[in-house]
C-alpha cells in the first residue's frame, strides 16, 4: 500500500464522489474510513461552496461520514498560497497516519497536487510593492507572457486574473533571485496517482448542465451576493477568478445577466483544458498518472482502484 493515494482530474469528472466512495469501501474493508484531503485553491475559504464545488453532503456515504481536511479553513477575501497548501496537508496528513488510517489527496490545482508529488520545498513569498507598480496596467495577456519567460515551475492552470499573474510573477521573481531550490525533499511520499479521464465533448457537457444548475437551481448568484453583503471587497472576489469573478462584476453592475453566463461557460471550459495541459505536464515531469476511464458507475471506477491500490506490482 501507498503513503497516499491521489485523486486528480479536471473539473466535472466526478473527483469528489469518487474519492468518498473509495474511503467508504476501504471503511468496509478496514473498519475505518480513509480520510480526504482537499487540493483545491478555493475551497479553502468559508462561505464559497456552491462556486467550488465542495459538495460536503457527498462526504456522507451509505451512513458513513468520510472525514476531510483542507476545508473551510480560511475566511473568504484573503489569499492562499501553494506554501501555505503543503504546511496544511503535511498537518492533515501526519494526523491520518497517526490514527492509521488511509490518506486520499483529492483535487484539480495542480501545483497543489504536484507540490505534495514531487517534494517542493516552498518558502513564503513576500509582496514586492515595486515590481507589482511596474505591472500594474498590463494586461492578463501581457502578463501571462511575461509569466511563460520564466525556468522555474508555475501553475499557470489557476492564472485566469491580472492580480493573480502578478502574484504569480512576483513568486518567480522571489525564486529567482533567492535562487531558492524548491525540489529539495518536502518529505517524499510513496503515492499511487490516479487520473480520471472524461471525453472532452462529455466534460464540455457536463460544465454546461452544471453551471446551469449552479446557476438556476442552487442558488450560486445569491452565495456571492451574500459575500459581498458581508463586506468582502468585490475586487477580492474578482481575484478568485471563475464563477466568482463573472458572478461579482454581473452584481456590481458591470456585465448583464446574459453575457455573464456567455464568458462565465467559456472561462470555464477553458480552465479544464488548462488543467488537462497541467496534468501532462506533470507526467513529462516524472509523476506516474494511472488514467481510468471516468464515464462509468462510481461502484466499477472504484472497483478498478481497489485493483490498482492493492496490486503487489504496479
Amino acid at each position: 500500500m501507498s503513503d497516499l493515494i491521489t485523486i486528480l482530474g479536471p473539473t466535472a469528472c466526478g473527483k469528489t464522489a469518487v474519492a468518498t466512495h473509495l474511503a467508504a469501501r476501504m471503511a468496509a474493508r478496514d473498519g475505518a474510513p480513509a480520510e480526504i484531503i482537499s487540493a483545491d485553491s478555493r475551497q479553502v475559504f468559508r462561505g464559497m461552496d456552491i462556486g467550488t464545488g465542495k459538495d460536503l453532503s457527498e462526504y456522507a456515504v451509505e451512513g458513513v461520514d468520510i472525514p476531510y481536511h483542507i476545508i473551510d479553513i480560511a475566511e473568504a477575501g484573503t489569499k492562499y498560497s501553494v506554501f501555505e497548501f503543503q504546511r496544511d496537508f503535511l498537518r492533515a496528513y501526519q494526523n491520518i497516519c497517526t490514527r492509521a488510517r488511509i490518506p486520499i489527496l483529492c483535487g484539480g490545482t495542480g501545483l497543489y497536487i504536484e507540490s505534495v508529488l514531487r517534494a517542493y520545498k516552498l518558502v513564503e513569498v513576500p509582496v514586492n510593492a515595486v515590481l507589482r507598480e511596474q505591472l500594474e496596467g498590463k494586461t492578463l495577456e501581457e502578463l501571462t507572457q511575461l509569466l511563460s519567460t520564466y525556468k522555474r515551475l508555475h501553475n499557470t492552470t489557476d492564472v485566469d486574473t491580472a492580480r493573480r499573474a502578478i502574484r504569480a510573477i512576483e513568486i518567480e521573481e522571489y525564486y529567482r533571485e533567492h535562487r531558492i531550490d524548491e525540489t529539495q525533499p518536502f518529505p517524499t511520499l510513496a503515492a499511487t496517482t490516479i487520473g480520471l479521464d472524461v471525453p472532452r465533448e462529455l466534460r464540455r457537457e457536463r460544465i454546461t448542465a452544471r453551471l446551469h444548475r449552479r446557476l438556476e437551481q442552487e442558488g450560486m448568484i445569491d452565495e456571492v451576493q451574500r459575500l459581498l453583503d458581508s463586506r468582502i471587497p468585490a475586487e477580492a472576489l474578482i481575484s478568485y477568478g471563475l464563477e466568482y469573478r463573472y458572478i461579482t462584476l454581473y452584481l456590481t453592475g458591470q456585465m448583464n445577466y446574459d453575457a455573464m453566463v456567455r464568458q462565465l461557460e467559456i472561462a470555464i471550459h477553458q480552465f479544464a483544458k488548462r488543467q488537462m495541459t497541467y496534468f501532462r505536464g506533470m507526467e513529462r515531469r516524472g509523476v506516474t498518472i494511472r488514467w481510468i476511464d471516468a464515464t462509468r458507475r462510481t461502484d466499477d471506477i472504484v472497483d478498478e482502484i481497489m485493483n490498482i491500490i492493492t496490486s503487489p506490482i504496479r
